[in-house]
């Protein structure tokens, strides 16, 4: 009896860390013009990646920056540069963590980098469709890190791939009318689901 008793107590144990480790993943809101959007982030996953989105965040970084690289089928990229295309100055680069695992799947974040390996500061992009030629280990050896996942609105992300988008100097696939990050901020918990409309 005594020996049952101590393996419920190490399965509650186990059933509760795993609950704890769970419920720590980080939950990120970001307000758009075109609604809101709500991320889940994986630590375990992209400790250093997580923690840099997270600082950018707190930081207020990416209020103002607007989803500058739109391409439907692939991907919508934001977070470096401003409605008038300025780009914002970042903290130095982090180390590439695109062997964790994760995959570019559908809804998935991932940071956005240069052909630099270990290049990604604040610009992050969200896959609409799966681009496992993203994936660790690419055709560089390394990939991009996918970091975490849209859990709500992503209907929100896929009315921006249908915003009318045009050729801006350098920059290929640019909304004609900016589509901006007007809020980001760190929740607490997931939010409870909106109630639906009769």
């Amino acid at each position: 009896m005594k020996r049952l008793f101590a393996r419920i107590l190490c399965l509650v144990a186990l059933l509760s860390a795993f609950g704890a480790a769970h419920a720590a993943n980080p939950y990120v809101e970001l307000e758009t013009d075109q609604g809101n959007v709500v991320l889940e982030l994986y630590p375990d996953k992209a400790p250093k990646t997580v923690e840099n989105f997270l600082q950018y965040v707190r930081d207020g970084h990416y209020v103002g920056t607007i989803f500058h690289r739109v391409i439907p089928g692939f991907m919508v990229q934001g977070g470096g540069f401003d409605a008038s295309m300025r780009e914002k100055s970042t903290r130095p680069p982090i180390e590439n963590e695109a062997r964790n695992g994760l995959k570019n799947d559908v809804g998935t974040i991932a940071m956005a980098r240069t052909p630099a390996p270990h290049s990604a500061s604040a610009q992050f992009f969200i896959n609409v469709a799966a681009n496992r030629f993203l994936d660790y280990p690419s055709s560089d050896g390394w990939g991009y890190a996918v970091f975490g996942k849209v859990v709500r609105g992503m209907d929100v992300i896929s009315a921006i791939t249908r915003v009318p988008t045009r050729n801006l100097g350098m920059h290929q696939n640019v909304p004609v009318t900016p589509v901006m990050i007007r809020g980001a901020r760190v929740l607490d918990a997931l939010p409870p689901a909106a109630a639906s409309k009769p």
